[in-house]
């Protein structure tokens, strides 16, 4: 491996950007009104709003990998590494929980999984497997992991139906959550981010680490680039032919989708890095980079501004009902209307990761 470079502007406004496109998804004005590619896909299929999740997983790869590098390089103490990225997962981890306690800290019916906390176990398993496997195990456990989960759910079938299914609350994922995850499910009998579907996101990581390596290498900034687009378009394909028979799925994270993720994720890299990095149009960037900065912090943030910005209610309605129907009022087109609101939030939120950047203040969990 060579030196690990200069801080790479594109993949920091990257990972702000998603951030950014994370609050839009999660506080539209209306959730009635929402231009449809802004919605997760209700099951098979994918949007763009359901490429946000594992472009972030692919980003936290991305980063272990130039974090962690030249730690290695250097043989730096395992055993302190291993304390730091336990504390850091369980940080991460609790915060999440925070999260969902919020505002009514109802502990007998809280939700054990989340966003945060998917960050959280992914962050800790691949930090673990790239300080003690080889890029090459690293590819071998990911396919060995994809391979096994569309065995398990397309093999396996489920104790409730006697078959093999893979429709909402009813395939193997979902039983074994109802048997094995403790508290309140996002969708009551089953939730996106459980048990069997953490271990393909894990895999989402993987991938990001094995470009983070890549980027690390002595190749040349071209061959880096050209490297990240022929390997994002094969994988991309590669998974949606694997989801002509595996259906691409976020809520079950299925394998095919992990390859059509990645694979886009990795292209976008690819692009960002040449433009940005190696060409040196960093124009627009910078809101990404203030994000980037504090993505972790910007996004909890999110969740209490929106105490605030979508629950108060100013006579009978929250502010931000009175906003769009406003909006609506003097003619703007109903999804225009929640869009705009949901813009205005970002831009809320930018006012601490501004301030934040500015004092060179960096909060890492």
């Amino acid at each position: 491996m060579m030196p690990q470079p200069s801080r790479l502007i594109s993949l920091d406004a990257m990972r702000g950007f998603t951030i950014a496109a994370m609050i839009v998804a999660n506080f539209p004005g209306s959730e009635e009104f929402v231009y449809f590619t802004l919605r997760h896909t209700k099951w098979n299929g994918l949007s763009f709003t359901d490429l946000i999740a594992p472009t972030f997983l692919f980003i936290v790869g991305v980063s272990i990998a130039l974090a962690y590098a030249q730690k290695l390089d250097k043989r730096h103490p395992k055993g302190e590494l291993y304390r730091k990225i336990v504390i850091r997962s369980l940080k991460i981890f609790a915060v999440g929980m925070f999260l969902n306690l919020m505002p009514d800290f109802d502990f007998p019916n809280v939700r054990w999984t989340g966003t945060l906390h998917r960050i959280a176990i992914v962050f800790l398993v691949c930090a673990f497997l790239f300080l003690n496997t080889t890029w090459k195990q690293q590819a071998w456990i990911g396919v060995l992991t994809l391979v096994a989960y569309w065995l398990a759910m397309t093999q396996i079938p489920s104790p409730d139906m006697g078959k093999v299914v893979l429709e909402p609350g009813q395939n193997l994922a979902a039983w074994f959550d109802r048997q094995y995850l403790p508290g309140r499910m996002w969708q009551g009998t089953w939730d996106p981010e459980g048990i069997l579907s953490t271990f393909p996101s894990i895999v989402t990581g993987i991938m990001g680490m094995l470009a983070g390596r890549w980027m690390l290498s002595s190749a040349s900034p071209t061959e880096k680039v050209s490297y990240l687009m022929t390997a994002g378009l094969f994988t991309a394909a590669a998974g949606y032919f694997w989801g002509l028979t595996f259906p691409v799925n976020e809520n079950l994270w299925t394998s095919s989708f992990v390859l059509v993720t990645s694979g886009f994720v990795a292209l976008l890299l690819g692009s960002l890095y040449f433009l940005v990095d190696v060409l040196g149009y960093t124009g627009g960037t910078k809101p990404g980079v203030i994000f980037g900065a504090n993505a972790i912090t910007v996004y909890v943030l999110a969740d209490i501004f929106a105490l605030f910005f979508y629950r108060f209610k100013l006579g009978d309605r929250s502010i931000n009902e009175h906003v769009v129907n406003g909006l609506i009022a003097i003619g703007m087109q109903p999804e225009l209307a929640s869009l705009s609101y949901a813009l205005f939030f970002i831009g809320i939120n930018f006012i601490p990761a501004y301030v934040l950047y500015k004092r060179k203040i960096f909060i890492k969990l």
